[in-house]
């Protein structure tokens, strides 16, 4: 069973509304090379994640769920899908999810501006509900969107670091990724009228996932193929990504000159070299177990929102998680 399946979610209705964002723009016209390649990159697919934990979240109060809940899960998709157009510029990757990425199709001048365009169109669309007893559609449109360029921008800086340190890493991850699955939580939450204090555990609960998926994000880079991976195999290591696995690694003496010695230029036999070293070194295990202890917070977080009906909501999403 699909995830929107069982989380009982019209997944045809969330599509349509984030086509509607581009469709019901006044501005930009149907033909346009942004419309038409906007429009393209959101059917090509994707697991709809952000949208669907915006609607469990307004699950959690008094309020039925109206259109505003579905709008704002359309936006959270949105957000999501331009960061994805400006991340795959800034990486250089070809692909995205098995097809040649979108700056490849219009070139890289045209990417930028549309995914430029996406952003602020978001806050555009969210700014009618920009009202002071609402501000939490504020944390959506502008303050998810600046962390996902922050985290962006740090990866950036810590290219070929291996100097990085625990905690760089997880602020980087906790702005790419975190953030933005745990705003989309709260937001459905406060939409619907829920109590602040259960929007803030229902928050932590979407960071908990959310450094989770990352991590295992990581991970696969080192145990997927480029089948499944839509990329190259080891394209983080390649572009200088200084994941949690070779973190790990690296506090290995015996490996760790190896590691340091891949840069920009490296060949690709070493960079193989380097990845199935890794691979042999177990950092991969202390990767996974570090990945857990979200989990398990995840899961007591539940136990804390039990009283609430859609705490089975919150189940689905966590053993989806585990087993993704």
């Amino acid at each position: 069973m699909k995830l929107h399946e069982a989380l009982n979610v019209d997944i045809n209705r969330v599509n349509r509304e984030i086509e509607q964002i581009v469709k019901h723009d006044p501005d930009l016209s149907r033909s346009s090379v942004v419309a038409k390649s906007v429009l393209e990159l959101i059917r090509s697919g994707g697991k709809r994640l952000r949208p669907l934990m915006v609607l469990v979240g307004s699950r959690f109060g008094p309020k039925s769920v109206g259109r505003k809940q579905w709008q704002l899960a359309a936006a959270a998709e949105f957000i999501h899908a331009a960061s994805l157009v400006h991340d795959d510029v800034i990486d250089r990757s070809d692909l995205r999810r098995g097809q040649p990425a979108m700056h490849l199709k219009t070139g890289v001048s045209q990417a930028v501006h549309i995914g430029s365009y996406m952003s602020l169109r978001i806050v555009e669309l969210l700014s009618q509900y920009a009202s002071d007893q609402e501000r939490y559609v504020h944390d959506l449109s502008s303050i998810a969107s600046t962390q996902l360029c922050i985290g962006e921008y740090q990866q950036m800086a810590h290219a070929f670091d291996y100097d990085q340190t625990l905690e760089q890493y997880l602020e980087k991850s906790r702005n790419k990724t975190a953030l933005l699955m745990a705003t989309c939580l709260r937001t459905g939450a406060l939409s619907s009228g829920c109590e602040s204090q259960t929007a803030d555990l229902l928050y932590e609960f979407g960071e908990c996932l959310g450094m989770h998926f990352q991590i295992q994000d990581d991970l696969m880079d080192f145990t997927q193929d480029a089948a499944t991976l839509g990329k190259p195999a080891g394209s983080d290591l390649r572009h200088g990504q200084v994941t949690l696995p070779v973190l790990f690694a690296l506090q290995d003496p015996a490996l760790s000159g190896m590691i340091r010695s891949i840069g920009p230029d490296s060949p690709d036999p070493d960079i193989e070299q380097v990845l199935e070293a890794i691979r042999q070194s177990g950092a991969l295990e202390k990767t996974v177990e570090f990945s857990r202890s979200y989990l398990e917070r995840a899961n007591a977080i539940i136990g804390q929102l039990s009283g609430f009906p859609a705490h089975e909501d919150l189940k689905v999403l966590l053993h989806y998680f585990s087993a993704a």
